[in-house]
């Protein structure tokens, strides 16, 4: 059956890269996110071969089992090709694309995944990420060594552990199959939008319930205004929905719309000059791949620097404590400069400081005991005495004390 339902596809290059080396579809059955990676030419057309070989899944399966089988087939095949392809074209070794492609059957979604695009789903007012990253620091979240959000902005974070590349014939590749039902939304992008864009945001978007192509170029907006150093590509796909298409035109955006399909324009000359230097960083690959006997030196690069940080906290924390520590000293130091006259059971006393406890720490002590008693004095000075004369210095404590004696008070 032909899927019921509508959608987008949009793809842009983004605010930093010089070339679009995403590709993305969006068919009848067929809908697909592929990001490429391998330098200026290389990702371009590894995006736009494995779209190319996966249009062809763009028709009615007889059961969503045979739509899986499929798209695991069209997965190997495109591998072979990229292999093949780098046999006759040499100067495009090292290139892969990652792969999110979603086949529509019955009220089933078949979905085959590899790379660090991504599938979600929204239902019910919920957004729910349906694939899992093949990253190295999605290894790292899911061994709790760092959070989600740590995952967002680490050094490592496009370093992909699984791809269609030219190296491995028989990629390792996701693939299920999941109901679906009238009112889903299902969006698939690079990382362009989910490395910019948090989900957050998404759903928000998501919720406004606009067509598909105003939503699609409402997220594309978000990551713009979001800086997008990358390439991004939204496909969004609506089931059911108030204006369903039975039969809907391929779209095709990013590198795949290139009608001869591999041929990559050159590069743009960075413009330089006093205050606008040459831009190199659309040249350099969006992905790194990294060989089998690098992930140990990775994890062990991450150790290290979960040592730097907490060894940065540590000392961060030294340094708080040490302040608070010599603000407390000097605050101590500066109340043993002060003087006070009070008394005690009967007895009028100098004391060193102030009246004031830190809890069980005072910070007062007797300096003397006089010999002016408290019942030698009127009532109106005991009084006082009790609540506290401060004084600014010692000779001040005891003019005090001197002026409080009866003998004084008499010859006055």
């Amino acid at each position: 059956m032909v899927f019921q339902g509508s959608s987008a596809a949009i793809s842009h290059t983004g605010k930093v890269r010089a070339n679009n080396q995403d590709s993305g579809y969006a068919g009848s059955n067929l809908f697909v996110v592929a990001d490429g990676m391998g330098g200026h030419a290389g990702g371009d057309v590894a995006s736009s071969l494995a779209i190319g070989r996966l249009t062809e899944l763009d028709q009615p399966f007889r059961s969503p089992t045979d739509a899986e089988h499929a798209i695991r087939d069209a997965l190997a095949e495109t591998a072979t090709e990229l292999i093949d392809t780098v046999g006759r074209r040499p100067e495009l070794a090292g290139m892969g694309t990652t792969v999110s492609a979603l086949v529509m059957v019955d009220d089933y979604a078949v979905i085959g995944h590899i790379g660090d695009s991504r599938i979600y789903l929204y239902r019910d007012d919920t957004l729910t990420q349906i694939t899992a990253d093949h990253t190295f620091v999605q290894r790292l979240v899911d061994s709790g060594r760092i959070t989600p959000e740590e995952a967002r902005y680490h050094p490592r974070r496009s370093v992909l552990m699984r791809v269609l590349g030219d190296m491995d014939p028989d990629p390792e590749v996701d693939s299920f199959i999941m109901p679906t039902q009238d009112g889903d939304r299902w969006l698939l992008c690079s990382d362009g939008l989910s490395g910019v864009v948090d989900d957050d945001h998404t759903a928000k978007t998501l919720a406004l319930g606009m067509p598909p192509a105003r939503t699609a170029d409402a997220l594309l907006k978000q990551a713009l205004d979001g800086g997008a150093p990358d390439n991004v590509t939204v496909v969004l796909v609506d089931v059911g929905g108030q204006h369903p298409v039975f039969i809907g035109t391929p779209t095709v955006v990013g590198s795949a719309s290139n009608p001869s399909g591999v041929v990559v324009p050159a590069a743009r000359t960075g413009r330089g000059g006093w205050l606008h230097h040459a831009r190199q960083v659309a040249n350099e690959p969006t992905h790194f791949e990294p060989a089998a006997e690098f992930l140990e030196e990775l994890i062990e690069e991450d150790r290290r620097r979960a040592r730097r940080r907490r060894f940065g906290w540590l000392a961060a924390l030294l340094i708080v404590l040490a302040g608070i520590g010599f603000g407390l000293f000097a605050g101590y130091n500066w109340t043993q400069t002060r003087y006070y006259v009070g008394a005690d059971e009967n007895s009028v006393v100098i004391y060193h400081g102030i009246q004031q406890s830190i809890g069980p720490l005072t910070l007062s002590t007797v300096y003397e005991d006089t010999d002016v008693a408290l019942d030698e004095l009127s009532e109106f000075d005991r009084q006082t005495v009790e609540t506290t004369i401060s004084a600014g210095s010692l000779a001040d404590a005891q003019s005090i004390v001197d002026r409080l004696r009866p003998d004084q008070e008499a010859s006055g």
